[in-house]
């Protein structure tokens, strides 16, 4: 089989697994305990590995015992998050009722990429792709401002060399000086909804679009979220840059 057969079939199979799953589960089961349980089994039955996250504390503050935590909420429990990182259905389920606070990350770059923008511009360019009748697949709001886009990765663990380290403008320790877009991929990770963040008003990260929605290739998206972000930004695009994410 061709690389660009097997490529399509793999994607192919994640989408089927996916229709499959929410098939199965159907969102009236999305209920009791705020659908928090379903909503992370049906997100590691479409493939996206899942780890249980810090969770807010005291009003601003995070569950985890590093004073002054940088990301509040927003980070893995386990330092070894990339390899405790599962889709382990009865995994899942212990932690998600053994941890009941608890928030999840999802890795990015196994199975899934994520381009999170900002969330005005990740709006306008939401309503431009769908109005253009393109596939947008899943995508997720944070109350932090941002609309992440969830899509397939650029490579796979069968196709080690296309992989990239996500060593860019979205580590998710200094995502706060970045205020553009950000292409978490490999090394990287995300918030799943339903997450809670910091703060007295109720602050999550929700879906938007749900996992029904096939994850697309994020090149289908880019030219369009980049941009709406450089008209956030009030800058020109620059899409020979955008293209690909950089190395550091």
């Amino acid at each position: 089989m061709s690389g660009d057969r097997a490529d399509s079939a793999g994607r192919t199979g994640l989408q089927g697994r996916i229709s499959q799953w929410l098939r199965g589960r159907g969102p009236k089961e999305a209920t009791g305990d705020g659908g928090r349980e379903a909503l992370l089994l049906a997100a590691a039955g479409a493939g996206l590995p899942l780890a249980p996250a810090a969770y807010p504390a005291a009003g601003y503050g995070c569950s985890c015992d590093r004073v002054g935590c940088p990301t509040p909420a927003r980070h893995p429990v386990s330092f070894a998050w990339q390899t405790q990182c599962t889709t382990d259905k009865a995994q899942i389920e212990r932690w998600a009722r053994h941890q009941p606070q608890a928030n999840f990350i999802t890795a990015t770059g196994m199975v899934h990429d994520v381009l999170d923008v900002p969330l005005e511009a990740g709006r306008s360019a939401l309503e431009r792709l769908l109005g253009a009748g393109v596939e947008v697949g899943p995508v997720a709001e944070s109350s932090d401002d941002r609309l992440l886009f969830f899509t397939l990765t650029r490579g796979t663990p069968e196709d080690e060399d296309e992989w990239w380290p996500c060593e860019l403008d979205c580590h998710p320790e200094t995502m706060d000086e970045h205020h553009g877009l950000r292409w978490h991929c490999r090394g990287s990770y995300v918030l799943v909804p339903p997450a809670r963040l910091p703060g007295d008003d109720g602050r999550s990260v929700r879906w938007v679009r749900g996992l029904e929605h096939p994850l697309p290739d994020p090149l289908s998206l880019l030219e369009t979220l980049t941009d709406a972000c450089a008209r956030y930004a009030g800058e020109e695009p620059d899409h020979a840059s955008a293209a690909w994410p950089s190395r550091h």
